[in-house]
């Protein structure tokens, strides 16, 4: 059995420090991995509904033939692992900004980390989504201009509530017209969100795309009790 609390990894990153902890949940017994950043938290092992829906939501949306699929935040892997469970899927590309987090999957420190780490269809590449969307060069640096079938996007709280001022430009029409560059024709644009739905962010997308959506996903909070909601925005061109 794992100790009660233990802090695996701390390390001072750009946009504040980053630790990986791992406590044992009292009612289940079960391991609980938390990712904090400075102060806040970014994500636990113990929510993970909304990132998975983000995949499926996301890749429903496609027809039935070989996939390639990008993913924006590696976090705990939860969104890039149900990417990998699609057998539809046949190249998955994971841009994090973070090295650190990367290294984690590489070194087996988090539970999902060993099986996207060592799928043959899956890089993890170390670099600034937000910029990349931007450059020229697009996501993929071995394929410059590359496009995909789905981009994934789980990084900031909501398009209101950002991890850095940079990421803000994405949300807006100019930055969504440069992320719909990077989709193939009939490709699709997925976003977690926090927050409850946005008309006003839904309403940005159809101006960008031919249609666009939000969804509301429930499920169980432990921790304070009921029901808690992720929103996933699922755009197609």
């Amino acid at each position: 059995m794992s100790a009660r609390f233990e802090e695996i990894d701390w390390q001072p990153t750009p946009m504040g420090d980053i630790s990986l902890r791992r406590r044992r949940d009292p009612s289940s017994g079960d391991d609980v991995y938390e990712v904090k950043l400075g102060d806040e938290f970014l994500m636990s092992s113990l929510f993970t509904a909304g990132e998975i829906a983000l995949t499926g939501l996301g890749l429903a949306e496609l027809p039935d033939r070989r996939l390639d699929v990008a993913v924006g935040g590696l976090g705990l892997g939860y969104t890039a692992k149900a990417a990998l469970d699609d057998p539809r899927v046949d190249s998955l590309i994971v841009v994090d900004t973070l090295a650190e987090v990367i290294d984690w999957h590489r070194r087996g420190l988090v539970p999902l980390g060993s099986r996207l780490a060592g799928d043959p269809r899956c890089r993890l590449v170390h670099g600034d989504f937000f910029a990349k969307i931007a450059d020229a060069d697009g996501l993929d640096p071995d394929a410059p201009g590359r496009r995909f079938d789905a981009v994934l996007l789980d990084v900031d709280h909501s398009p209101r509530h950002v991890l850095h001022p940079s990421h803000a430009a994405l949300y807006r029409p100019a930055g969504l017209r440069a992320l719909a560059d990077r989709l193939r024709p009939d490709g699709v644009f997925a976003l977690w969100s926090n927050d409850p739905p946005d008309e006003a962010f839904t309403s940005v997308l159809a101006e960008v795309f031919s249609r666009a959506q939000a969804h509301v996903v429930d499920f169980d909070n432990p921790l304070q009790g009921g029901t808690a909601s992720n929103t996933v925005y699922v755009a197609g061109r």
